[in-house]
């Protein structure tokens, strides 16, 4: 199977993840309130675009554009203004944690105009602000494009997306993010809660310490103690690379558009039996040019021939019999399903209760 069959579904990724428990580092599993990733976001202009900017169409631009022009002491008429090389955008960034004022990171530049293309615009700087409402960076720079459009009065091609773009190091942060790491405890927040995996946090970060500084509060959050005249860095850093084993949740992720199946390697199936039937149906269109007689007063037509085919592949009733993974995809390429047969054989399981895992469909 592993050589021919596999070639036969490339459209069907299968992942066979065995083990019904894993040792995972704590900070592979959970996040440290406080320790998570910000948001920033802004509205701003690209310019020097080769004509692909925003249309007359697109208000917005020409009013920012004579606003900015106002500032830098330029009086224009917004209604008078008609250009093509600037481009109205918004910008965003993810800020990482603990970040310190002059820290530079990345930026994301999306057209919310009419453009067609941000290719060789440079964004005019940018303030970046927070949830808040307060001005945390300062964005500005060479717009890189993932993209290109090409086009001419009868064609155009276009790759990718050129109205998406961005700038390496684009932004300066101007004020530190607000952080203390002077409490006295701190949260463990689970990626994916379960109750199982949350008691054994607290079971080891207890064991470690040989206290009771750990209680788990639900089944995404467990609540440490930070001892007295301890450094906080040292403490959470010693937490974070302790070990826990991890209850892994039978699951089957179907992903109906594309046709990817992913399933877990704890996932088990009761001995059921599977029939998949193909209904192949063919119609073939020939139309006829049918002319009068010479010297007629008929007129010339186009007859349409329709010819349909239906034919209906036998298929025999397979029981599948395995328990495991491995077995659940031999019986499956053995009645020689495709990946959406395969897909419609795993809902058919789970309705008729054999199928012993959660199936989520994409």
């Amino acid at each position: 199977m592993a050589g021919k069959d596999i070639r036969n579904y490339l459209p069907l990724l299968i992942l066979l993840l065995f083990g019904l428990s894993f040792g995972e580092k704590i900070k592979n599993i959970a996040t440290i309130e406080g320790n998570r990733i910000n948001y920033l976001q802004g509205y701003g202009l690209v310019v020097g675009l080769r004509g692909t900017g925003d249309g007359k169409a697109t208000q917005f631009t020409v009013k920012s554009l004579a606003n900015a022009l106002q500032k830098m002491g330029i009086v224009v008429d917004p209604n008078r203004i008609t250009v093509k090389n600037v481009a109205a955008v918004m910008v965003t960034a993810k800020v990482p944690p603990y970040a310190k004022a002059g820290m530079r990171f990345d930026v994301s530049v999306s057209s919310i105009g009419d453009a067609k293309s941000l290719e060789g615009g440079t964004l005019l700087l940018t303030p970046l602000r927070g949830p808040d409402g307060r001005i945390y960076a300062l964005a500005q720079g060479q717009v890189i494009v993932g993209g290109y459009e090409a086009r001419g009065r009868g064609a155009r091609q276009v790759k990718n997306v050129p109205t998406v773009g961005r700038i390496p190091n684009g932004a300066v942060l101007e004020r530190d993010l607000p952080f203390d790491m002077n409490v006295s405890e701190v949260n463990i927040i689970l990626d994916y809660p379960d109750f199982t995996t949350a008691k054994a946090v607290q079971d080891v970060i207890n064991q470690r310490f040989g206290h009771e500084l750990a209680r788990a509060l639900d089944s995404a959050t467990v609540k440490v103690k930070i001892p007295k005249d301890t450094n906080p860095v040292d403490f959470l850093a010693t937490i974070e690379n302790l070990e826990v084993k991890t209850s892994q949740t039978a699951t089957v992720v179907v992903d109906g558009r594309s046709g990817t199946i992913v399933l877990g390697g704890d996932v088990r199936i009761s001995p059921v039996a599977v029939a998949v039937g193909s209904l192949v149906v063919k119609i073939k269109e020939t139309p006829e040019v049918v002319q009068p007689p010479p010297l007629s007063p008929g007129e010339t037509k186009v007859v349409p021939r329709t010819e349909i085919q239906v034919v209906e592949e036998k298929k025999r009733l397979v029981p599948l019999k395995g328990t495991t993974v491995g077995e659940l995809v031999n019986s499956l390429n053995r009645i020689g399903a495709t990946p959406r047969e395969i897909i419609s054989v795993l809902q058919a399981i789970k309705e008729a209760g054999a199928l012993k895992a959660k199936l989520e469909v994409l």
